[in-house]
């Protein structure tokens, strides 16, 4: 199976400027049926707070992600900003799956409190996940190489293992995580997003923007970790997307081996979603 990080320079809450970008990346990337593609944190509009402008209240976005995953018979995972009924906002993860279906939707559990998100910004309270899979007839869906659970996770997410243990114990072997995370604490994100991965034997897609805001630089740097904390791709700082094999008989195997997994004493066993 097939992931496609996509790497995006933001333009600053100018959506018709960022939807172009990201067909165009995708474009050259050659994303086939089935693939998964993840998309960074708020890749519409950027990290901006400014919610008349970037909430997300026509749909535009997610018909724009439905439209995407029907193009290329894809899973995409995308990110946009939503009002809650208290009026603030939502940083929301909305997935879709390849015939314009919305599998799952994330509300990022931890607002970066540090950057004044939680001033416009609630948090959620529920770790998700969605089902993955490589084609939509049953024999495919019947081979259970061919699919698999992934846990989304947003930027300032990464700090809480908590999140990704809660979405291990619902099954999932694949995380995914967009991001708008600075240049200065870009050593904390590499760090983290392996020490995701090692912790719960599963496969981390960590995917950041690149470029610059009117606040902050960012240092790209997106990386697609291995169970066994292996950095399996690593991008540069400017505009890229990483695609990259997801090998889930080596996950389960490893799992099968070494299972640490089984031993954790003090979180409470959930049920599966």
């Amino acid at each position: 199976m097939l992931a496609h990080l996509v790497q995006l320079d933001i333009a600053w809450e100018d959506k018709a400027a960022n939807f172009a970008r990201v067909r165009d990346l995708l474009g050259a990337a050659a994303v086939g049926a089935g693939d998964l593609v993840v998309l960074p944190e708020m890749f519409d509009t950027g990290f901006s707070f400014n919610l008349s402008k970037t909430n997300d209240a026509d749909g535009r976005t997610l018909q724009f992600l439905v439209r995407l995953a029907q193009q290329f018979g894809a899973t995409i995972h995308g990110s946009r900003t939503v009002k809650g009924p208290d009026g603030r906002g939502r940083n929301r993860a909305s997935v879709v799956g390849p015939a314009g279906e919305v599998l799952c939707e994330y509300d990022k559990v931890h607002p970066f409190t540090y950057g004044r998100e939680s001033e416009f910004f609630s948090g959620g309270d529920q770790v998700r996940t969605y089902t993955w899979m490589r084609g939509p007839s049953s024999s495919v869906a019947a081979d259970s190489n061919e699919r698999t659970t992934v846990c989304p996770a947003i930027c300032y997410d990464l700090r809480f293992p908590e999140l990704f243990r809660r979405g291990m114990q619902m099954g999932a072997e694949v995380f995914a995580l967009g991001a708008n995370w600075p240049l200065p604490r870009a050593a904390h994100r590499r760090t983290l997003s392996i020490a995701r991965a090692i912790e719960n034997q599963a496969y981390m897609l960590c995917v950041n923007r690149a470029g610059r805001d009117p606040h902050l630089v960012y240092a790209g740097a997106s990386l697609a970790i291995g169970p066994k904390g292996d950095v399996l791709a690593e991008a540069g700082e400017d505009e890229s997307v990483l695609s990259v094999e997801i090998d889930l008989a080596a996950l389960r195997a490893w799992r099968a081996e070494f299972p640490a997994w089984r031993d954790h004493r003090l979180l409470g066993e959930v049920s599966r979603s």
